[in-house]
């Protein structure tokens, strides 16, 4: 029996599906645009996109090694959130901030297509979800 929600089959399969489906739909959606429209919209959809993955992998490894640091409190009855873990989610998010902003300036790609392109992941999360109502692995 797996220790946690996140170890299971269903939840680990799903996790992979939101983690691939970010990447296609966001980088399908760029070479369309930039293909269609905009080099530069293009490329920040891709940006973005790869940002979320990005983003979405961190904050997987960062929920792991919490659950891993509360079940080895398993039983205290005020258990203590390791300040690295604070650390890692600011780190993750000004991390992608500053590739947001050094992008843009430099580069000058449309900071609103990096936004949408960052959308990449509640989309997949969305279809992920709808996949999982319409076949459930029970």
């Amino acid at each position: 029996m797996a220790s946690s929600a996140a170890e299971s089959p269903p939840a680990a399969l799903t996790e992979s599906r939101i983690s691939w489906l970010t990447l296609l739909i966001g980088l399908v959606a760029a070479f369309l645009t930039a293909l269609l429209r905009d080099r530069l919209w293009g490329l920040g959809l891709a940006i973005g996109a790869a940002l979320a993955w990005l983003n979405f992998r961190w904050l997987r490894r960062g929920l792991d090694a919490l659950v891993a640091a509360s079940t080895a409190q398993a039983g205290k009855e005020k258990p203590a959130v390791p300040l690295l873990s604070y650390f890692a989610m600011l780190f993750r998010y000004g991390l992608i901030a500053l590739a947001v902003y050094v992008i843009f300036i430099y580069l000058r790609v449309p900071l609103v297509s990096m936004v949408v392109g960052l959308c990449a992941l509640g989309a997949a999360t969305i279809a992920a979800s709808v996949y999982e109502i319409l076949h459930p692995s029970d």
